[in-house]
């Protein structure tokens, strides 16, 4: 087990997994929360949050604390699971210091907060200790200097900043998994989340937005301009590109079709014409698509790109030209585990799965169901009359449409029945 840690800073307890007594992680770190002191003094820590259960989150109090270590963070194994409500006399550390933009006293030197130190005090109470805090740059390329200053010397953290920025957060935000960095972003004040997603670029908002709920993705499209949100959706993969544009007025789903690149567009625009809740409505227009000649080896080289999902990974498809969906007649698809046994040099066309039968885009999702759970696959062809590949289903289109879509709330809200049973 690693030391306890006297002082922590924020950015490195970020994500930390939170474990019980026996070893058993119930949560990962997301946020400190702080009370401000009236007389000035340094903010006493109050608890965590903490997300349990895939996306709820709730509070830790720091009373409940065994320790902070390099690693982890040991709890009494006590955790009420309750969602976590911020009180109007608390401050969010990530959330709502980070990116403020503060003076030291007693000089001229402004800046902002860049990560905030915590440390427990004699009586184990926890507090703010540190600021560390970055001038603005002074220069073409030349960042300003930094200070890591006692809260006492610091002005302006605790205050409404109508001007704070999100480089921190940004930072905070792009070292979490895109349905966890979803949340945070959902979780935020209204004028911070505005600021954080203007501040994003287009291909990581793209990936929160796969992330997010529908009310969200709507209400975040709305808030970026025209030219902007065409670029965000370009980014989206067609499916769920198409999912929201559906969710839009139809006046403004049709200036955003338009604003986008035509093959862009196109491809939102075929996965539109299908229903929901069939093979078609839940493909993914873009598999591992290749052609009659190619080998074994080039088969991996595509499945290695890290963008593709495990679930694509796990079969390509050999078709005639062209490649890109529809395309010309497909010839089969090759399982990786098969591809893993074959020499390099061979083609990968001889390692095609014959057995395999496609789905034609009008399967219900009872019929999708059926065939991944007959054939044991996680992934299966779509196709249309001539025998054109036109897309994939993989295992997770299909839950992301049969499960509820509070699946997670109603799961956390059996769990904290069963914790006021226990």
């Amino acid at each position: 087990m690693s030391s306890p840690t006297p002082r922590v800073y924020a950015a490195r307890l970020l994500g930390l997994p939170v474990f019980d007594p026996q070893g058993e992680q119930v949560g990962k770190v997301r946020d400190l929360v702080v009370v401000l002191r009236s007389d000035g003094g340094a903010p006493r820590v109050v608890g965590l949050v903490t997300e349990v259960f895939g996306r709820r989150r709730v509070f830790l109090p720091m009373t409940r604390v065994l320790a902070i270590e390099t690693d982890h963070v040991a709890t009494t194994g006590l955790l009420n699971v309750r969602r976590f409500e911020q009180r109007p006399t608390e401050i969010l550390v990530i959330a709502q210091m980070l990116d403020s933009r503060v003076t030291l006293r007693h000089s001229d030197v402004a800046g902002v907060v860049f990560d905030i130190a915590v440390e427990q005090g004699r009586t184990r109470d926890w507090f703010v200790s540190r600021v560390a805090v970055q001038e603005a740059a002074r220069g073409f390329r030349r960042r300003g200097q930094t200070h890591v200053v006692e809260w006492g010397e610091v002005e302006g953290l605790g205050r409404k900043d109508e001007a704070q920025g999100a480089t921190q957060l940004l930072a905070a935000l792009a070292e979490m998994r895109p349905a966890d960095a979803a949340r945070m972003v959902h979780d935020l004040p209204d004028e911070r989340r505005r600021s954080v997603v203007l501040a994003l670029d287009d291909e990581r908002l793209a990936e929160l937005l796969e992330e997010m709920p529908e009310e969200d993705q709507v209400e975040i499209v709305e808030q970026l301009g025209s030219e902007r949100a065409a670029d965000v959706l370009e980014e989206m993969s067609p499916d769920d590109a198409a999912d929201l544009i559906a969710d839009l007025p139809a006046d403004t789903a049709a200036q955003l079709l338009s604003l986008m690149e035509p093959e862009e567009a196109a491809d939102v625009r075929r996965m539109m014409a299908y229903a929901e809740e069939t093979a078609g409505g839940m493909m993914t227009p873009e598999p591992v698509i290749l052609s009659p000649d190619a080998t074994v080896a080039d088969a991996l080289a595509h499945v290695r790109n890290e963008d593709i999902t495990p679930s694509l990974a796990a079969l390509v498809f050999v078709c005639r030209p062209p490649l890109e969906t529809p395309t010309g007649r497909l010839l089969g698809a090759a399982h990786i585990q098969r591809l893993l046994r074959e020499p390099p040099s061979s083609l990968a066309a001889t390692a095609i799965d014959k057995s395999l039968d496609p789905l034609r885009p009008d399967a219900t999702m009872d019929e999708v169901a059926a065939h991944l759970a007959t054939y044991n696959l996680v992934a299966a062809p779509v196709t249309d009359d001539q025998g054109r590949l036109l897309g994939a289903v993989t295992v997770d289109d299909l839950l992301d449409h049969l499960l509820p879509e509070d699946w997670r709330e109603r799961a956390a809200e059996r769990a904290e029945r069963r914790e006021a049973g226990a």
